[in-house]
């Protein structure tokens, strides 16, 4: 065999395993995750927040569904009802779902941006086990808390993709529904959120 195809050999046979390694170990989310932030950076997948004037009293949108039934990471059970009269980003993710993983980091920033308005922040982790949320959550020192369904998700809250990031604003109107990732702390978006209060 000549030196050539060995080492083109060599090559593949590290991929493979290097993929592997990923794929075993639960690591190819977060590696494929820290990939697409690449994409984030861009602004193509930023949402829309230009299709209408929120600041009207636009009464297009549809009301909000505050029977989502919740518990948090330390085991309260609550309603989205608790936080009506507040903005409220809610955010569907999980954590095998590299673009939920990509998006993350920039959530984090939004919220510690807004921790001090009167903006509401429910991470609704989707996964098995809340448990493997949380811990995930722990390790990327996220600042914001998380959440699992009680219950069954409202239909309104259904989607097809994860993530997808519904926005209510302090009237109780559901003013947005973004599906896939998006870089959420940009300046304009900040802004939106601070007008929904």
């Amino acid at each position: 065999m000549n030196k050539k195809i060995k080492k083109e050999i060599l090559q593949w046979v590290g991929i493979i395993a290097v993929g592997l390694i990923l794929y075993t170990t639960g690591l190819h989310t977060e590696v494929i995750g820290f990939a697409q932030r690449g994409i984030l950076a861009t602004g193509i997948m930023n949402p829309n927040v230009d299709k209408k004037d929120l600041a009207s009293n636009d009464t297009s949108y549809p009301s909000a569904d505050f029977g989502l039934n919740l518990v948090n990471s330390k085991g309260e059970s609550l309603s989205l009802e608790k936080f009506r009269g507040k903005a409220i980003f809610i955010n569907v993710w999980a954590t095998w779902c590299p673009p939920c993983i990509a998006e993350m980091p920039n959530i984090n920033e939004l919220y510690n941006e807004l921790k001090d308005d009167n903006v509401e922040f429910i991470m609704l982790s989707v996964d098995d086990s809340f448990e493997k949320a949380k811990s995930f959550s722990e390790r990327k020192g996220y600042d914001f808390e998380i959440y699992t369904p009680n219950g069954p998700l409202p239909q309104m809250y259904h989607s097809n993709s994860i993530p997808t990031t519904y926005i209510i604003d302090a009237k109780g109107n559901l003013v947005l529904t973004h599906k896939g990732m998006g870089n959420y702390s940009t300046k304009k978006f900040t802004e939106f959120m601070r007008d929904l209060q």
